[in-house]
């Protein structure tokens, strides 16, 4: 049979972009369909316009601490209107270049929401084309719970485009987005709070971290609530905007607040979709399940990124999307990412950053076999501020084998540390050839190469 195309791509999101562009190198013929913003999340409501409000929100401090260094800044004014059209402007340069790379490469793009008809029919706004091959990368969406009062709340989607900027903001979560999100309201000025379910956030990342962030974010004047949830959400119709909403929390607390913003998990997006026709077998929260070469229950249907969600980071998305086109569309081995020592950052207010395995996990495999190094210590650009921010760093050693396990660091540019250290992990690299490697004087980096005593065995 021939088919309109050799690739159909459902999602132009960072893995279904390059995906589609690799193909259509290769010289299949590739169509591609988005029913809202070219980039996916990371582009639009993630990654990307986060980390520009994270740079913006930073400025409060430096100001700051201009004075100890014979800086005299004069009195500052945060002007959101201004921080938020300027985002809006890069995003919209950012959706034209992904135009244009899709276009440049030859892939033929339907503005239009795509739903599957069969294993090789996807019906796309009116039109109707065919495929031998399907992927979808449609990414995932916020999950908001049912919680009395669900009408006032706001998602990480909807902060991007506030009107107004708040006062008083109450921020409920305990992952990497909740604490960013709550970093960010403080540093814009807000008066922020961040409640969380659990007795410590950041579930996932090393235990010495949570704790330290916990700390750190203490220190910003960020009120953090654990162990509770929300009960209830009330407008209260009050002119003064603190107080539009209270909050009641189920150990009985009572917040006032402007805006109440969720981030509570994000759920992959297969709605509507039309996989249950197809039979394509889904996990719990609607997850699309795939084997190692990213191929569903349905032969010629396979998908990628955060709809799988294996691990909801854009680069994972982009090497699977790689992955794809080169076992659809060459002769070369098929290839798979490892994911194992795949660094991450989390852009909270010092940041983290980490890679290899966390302490606990580490213990599991090699019980009664570790040395942790670990280093607390005030960077120096605080030595004249006689700010109480502190940086940590930790190493994870296999006693035995000398081999680097794990790399984990709280402090500033903490991600931009930890991409180096990945490499080294990759590579292999012993704690001997971390000792042997000169340090680059005076930096924080060069403590990762000069941590010789033994913070504990496990």
């Amino acid at each position: 049979m021939e088919y309109d195309f050799d690739l159909f791509v459902i999602g132009a999101g960072s893995g279904g972009v390059r995906a589609s562009r690799m193909s259509a190198s290769f010289g299949a013929r590739v169509g591609i369909a988005e029913d809202m913003f070219l980039g996916g999340t990371c582009v639009n409501v993630g990654c990307v316009p986060k980390k520009l409000f994270v740079y913006g929100s930073h400025y409060s401090e430096e100001f700051s601490n201009a004075a100890s260094y014979g800086w005299s800044v004069g009195d500052a004014r945060f002007d959101w209107n201004k921080m938020r059209d300027n985002k809006n402007r890069e995003i919209e340069r950012l959706n034209t270049i992904y135009r244009g790379l899709l276009s440049d490469a030859g892939v033929t793009l339907f503005h239009n929401r795509a739903h599957l008809l069969d294993a090789h029919t996807i019906s796309v706004g009116e039109e109707e084309v065919t495929s031998k091959n399907i992927l979808i990368a449609t990414g995932s969406w916020p999950m908001v719970p049912d919680v009395k009062g669900k009408e006032h709340i706001i998602t990480s989607n909807e902060a991007f485009y506030l009107e107004d900027f708040p006062k008083k903001v109450t921020v409920v979560g305990g992952g990497y987005i909740a604490v960013e999100f709550a970093g960010i309201f403080n540093g814009f000025g807000a008066e922020t709070t961040l409640v969380y379910r659990g007795d410590m956030f950041l579930r996932g990342f090393d235990q010495s971290l949570r704790e330290f962030v916990k700390l750190e974010l203490e220190k910003s004047g960020i009120d953090l609530r654990f162990n509770t949830q929300v009960q209830e959400i009330r407008s209260t119709d009050a002119k003064d905007t603190d107080s539009k909403y209270q909050i009641t929390l189920e150990d009985g607390g009572i917040l006032n607040a402007d805006l109440v913003m969720y981030a509570t998990g994000r759920r992959p997006k297969t709605n509507e979709l039309g996989l249950e026709g197809l039979g394509i077998a889904q996990g719990e929260n609607g997850k699309i399940l795939v084997d190692e070469f990213y191929q569903t229950s349905v032969e010629n249907v396979f998908a990628i990124g955060d709809v799988t969600d294996r691990m909801q980071l854009t680069p994972v998305a982009i090497e699977e999307g790689m992955c794809i086109a080169n076992n659809l569309f060459t002769d070369n081995p098929k290839k798979t990412l490892n994911y194992a020592n795949i660094p991450t950052a989390v852009f909270c207010q010092p940041n983290l950053g980490t890679v290899g395995l966390r302490e606990d996990e580490a213990c599991e495999l090699y019980p009664d076999d570790l040395d942790i190094f670990e280093s607390e210590f005030r960077p120096m650009k605080h030595t004249l501020t006689g700010k109480e921010e502190k940086t940590f760093m930790k190493l994870i050693v296999q006693r035995s084998s000398d081999l680097v396990l794990g790399v984990h660091m709280v402090g500033p540019d903490a991600g931009e540390l930890i991409q180096g250290m990945a490499v080294a992990l990759i590579a292999g690299a012993t704690k001997s050839q971390f000792d042997a490697t000169v340090g680059i004087h005076p930096t924080a980096a060069e403590e990762f190469v000069t941590m010789r005593s033994i913070s504990r065995t496990a």
